[in-house]
């Protein structure tokens, strides 16, 4: 009999394994550990699964830190490559992209505070220039938000042509032009 060297996902009773416990009581049942092996799917040789989102935890110290790693810094922990860490910050960016968006659904446009209002949570910590297209019915309701161009730290780029295509394609009554200043 060989020596085990790292506990994996199937040393674990099925019931208690953290996909099928995400299946009978949802995520939010899981622990931070199980949340991150699910993401990353799998080990590598005598390193389990569950021991690399262990390490995750104890190296960054939070879900928020690890959240906030670079690729670089994520795929200093053996085990987790490019590819992985990859992964795990388009997880965090998918859940903040969702976060952030506002209920667009009967959002009235009266003001320019309004438009702050259902722009400012996607640009506020943006490092470049980011240039957007609110899209508006007969009623002034927001009917979509579209990223037009992302440019530089100072400067962004902009082709009336696809301020109109975007407009048009949704039959926007009007638009509201807006870019941040980072």
């Amino acid at each position: 009999m060989s020596k085990q060297t790292s506990f994996t996902v199937h040393d674990l009773p099925k019931p208690e394994r953290p996909r099928e416990r995400l299946q009978r009581f949802g995520p939010e049942a899981l622990s931070a550990q199980e949340l991150l092996a699910l993401i990353i799917g799998r080990g590598i040789p005598k390193r389990s699964v569950m021991t690399i989102a262990q390490e995750l935890l104890v190296e960054f110290g939070n879900i928020k830190a690890i959240s906030e790693a670079t690729l670089e810094e994520l795929s200093q922990i053996k085990g987790i490559g490019i590819a992985k860490a990859a992964q795990i910050k388009a997880c965090f960016e998918f859940g903040k992209r969702q976060d952030l968006e506002p209920e667009l659904k009967d959002f009235d446009i009266k003001d320019p505070q309004s438009i702050v209002k259902a722009i400012r949570a996607g640009i506020k910590d943006k490092a470049k220039e980011h240039f957007k297209l609110i899209l508006l019915n007969t009623r002034n309701k927001i009917i979509g938000i579209s990223t037009i161009s992302i440019g530089s730290i100072n400067a962004s780029i902009v082709h009336p042509r696809e301020v109109f295509k975007d407009a048009i394609m949704h039959n926007a009554y009007s638009v509201v032009l807006a870019h941040n200043h980072p």
